[in-house]
């Protein structure tokens, strides 16, 4: 495919050596305004290097470049060189392609050869996989697939909260209430009714508290009650997680947790020891990060019980040697930018090499709190995933029965759009925000949400159906699709370079825009334009922008992980 930004880059380094080409094409933006061009190159930036105005750079500029056969146009506003594309080619080139390479469009090898590990969702065991795991569960489940379709080898690591005090605190609530719990048959809300009340005992009586890290420290050596226990813990709970996963479509290629480092943190202590970094403060060993303004990274506890930091220690070498990564990605909350900033810097100390430590991101997401505050297990004021996906599909279901009640498939239809409207309403957003939940804004059908989304395309399935027909590309007048869609045609053109910026970035937000952006042009043309023309010539064209819409809308909502029904 024609790459109008390398070509416009090229003809701008012909003329001002000074710039790398790299930086000239990070700079060609595209305009909001199509009265300013198809693409525009600000020359702000070279101010300084020539000693001019940026006007008067951009006019001297625009005096040296030759247009070309894909370059019909250049104007001067404001200091940018405002740069006006060969429509005909753009149209050409999309519908060929789309034609060509169908649900394979937007893929590259871009990624090919690089490994990229992606630890995302991690609910802890014996605790409701509750809302506030949703963000990080379908943003690595949506950077995930995006990675892949771009040739990355993904390896998606569900490292799931298997150890750690709370299971000292769950052992020891077992030990004196278990046999008023029914744990077989509803394991994650009597495990949690049990670690809400040891940890209200654990206020009142500091001794209880005691007894609970005691109980973790013997999970450590292998007690083999404790170990019993927590076995039991970790089974029913993952049956449970499977459940959501299943209704979200989320898989993953290791579920190795926390306890699966329990005989790898011992290497870390070693090499840690080995640089001289660690020392003992107030009877727990640190790596103490001062000269880095950060507080110390804590290694071992004063009872000599690890912490999370040396379990993610333990994984970072796993990962490096078992995976060789490019990249290392946890997808955690805001709220633990500190803790991987520590451990980050303290992995720079375990003898890897560069390219491992320079490969460990943190992506951070903003907190989903309920409108009465932040949620927590141990106020036990948690709202189910599960309940929250089914409500979802619950209230689907009873506006189909009003609007469109002999629909075929109608719960098959309903879970698409009720989990749909789910993720899409999460990804809308930059990851980064915090999320007030409310079933109102997460569940209207109306303005920019999924429904809104797979509205659209089960339109352009419907306009195929009536038709019976998608137009061959030898009988597609190029012409009529270049005036009638240049917008829909700039935008199915940028589909790669959005998964670029969305892998780039780590932020599907980018992706879910411009799926609605692409909604909204097509919406506008449906209503613009009679598709099904009595002209055959015109009815092609028209077809043809409605094919090419449909497949970009399905595989772009496939990447956020919606799935799209044929009918609604």
């Amino acid at each position: 495919m024609i790459h109008f930004k390398q070509i416009i880059a090229e003809k701008i380094k012909e003329n001002i050596e000074e710039v790398e080409i790299e930086s000239i094409i990070n700079l060609i933006e595209v305009p909001k305004d199509t009265q300013n061009g198809d693409y525009s190159f600000p020359c702000f930036s070279l101010a300084k290097v020539f000693k001019k105005s940026p006007q008067i750079i951009a006019e001297e500029l625009k005096e040296k470049i030759e247009l070309g056969k894909e370059i019909i146009k250049i104007d001067v506003v404001n200091g940018y060189l405002n740069f006006y594309i060969n429509k005909s080619i753009l149209a050409k080139e999309v519908t060929e392609k789309i034609y060509h390479e169908k649900e394979n469009y937007g893929n590259s090898d871009i990624g090919k050869g690089k490994n990229v590990v992606i630890d995302y969702s991690a609910p802890n065991i014996a605790k409701p996989f509750h809302i506030g795991h949703l963000r990080s569960t379908v943003i690595g489940g949506s950077l995930y697939k995006v990675y892949k379709t771009l040739g990355y080898n993904v390896i998606g690591v569900n490292h799931v909260g298997d150890y750690g005090t709370q299971f000292g605190k769950l052992i020891e609530g077992y030990k004196r209430w278990g046999n008023e719990y029914d744990i077989d048959n509803n394991p994650i809300e009597e495990l949690t009714k049990i670690y809400i009340r040891i940890n209200d005992l654990c206020k009142e009586d500091e001794s209880v508290l005691n007894e609970c890290r005691n109980n973790f420290k013997k999970l450590e050596d292998k007690d083999p009650y404790c170990v019993e226990l927590w076995k039991k813990f970790r089974k029913v709970s993952l049956q449970e997680f499977q459940k959501v996963y299943d209704m979200l479509g989320i898989e993953f290629d290791s579920w190795d947790g926390e306890a699966f480092y329990t005989d790898k943190m011992d290497e870390v202590i070693k090499k840690l020891e080995k640089t001289g970094k660690l020392v003992e403060s107030e009877g727990a060993k640190i790596i103490d990060l001062e000269e880095k303004n950060m507080a110390p990274c804590i290694i071992e506890k004063t009872n000599g019980s690890t912490t999370y930091a040396t379990r993610d220690l333990a994984a970072i070498l796993y990962r490096a040697r078992t995976y060789d990564f490019d990249k290392d990605i946890y997808v955690v909350s805001y709220e633990q930018i500190l803790h991987f900033k520590q451990v980050f810097e303290t992995a720079k100390l375990l003898g890897l090499d560069e390219k491992y430590t320079k490969g460990l991101i943190h992506v951070p997401f903003g907190m989903v709190q309920l409108q009465t505050g932040k949620m927590s297990t141990r106020q036990g004021n948690m709202i189910k995933l599960e309940d929250l996906l089914n409500e979802a599909i619950n209230k689907v279901k009873s506006i189909i029965e009003q609007k469109n009640p002999n629909l075929e498939e109608k719960e098959e239809v309903a879970k698409k759009v009720g989990i749909g409207a789910v993720i899409y309403n999460d990804l809308y957003n930059s990851r980064i925000k915090d999320e007030i939940f409310n079933w109102d804004i997460m569940l209207n059908f109306n303005g920019e949400t999924g429904p809104y989304l797979q509205y659209i395309y089960v339109r352009t399935n419907s306009v195929l159906e009536k038709a019976n027909y998608i137009p061959d590309i030898n009988n597609i007048d190029i012409n009529i699709i270049k005036d009638e869609a240049s917008e829909i045609l700039k935008i199915l053109y940028n589909f790669n370079e959005i998964l670029n910026s969305v892998v780039d970035k780590n932020e599907p937000s980018i992706l879910a825009r411009y799926l609605m952006n692409l909604a909204q042009q097509y919406s506008s043309f449906y209503n613009e334009y009679k598709i099904l023309d009595d002209n055959t010539q015109i009815r092609n064209a028209r077809l043809a922008i409605t094919y090419m819409v449909g497949i970009v809308l399905k595989k772009g909502a496939n990447l956020l992980g919606m799935n799209m029904p044929n009918k609604m």
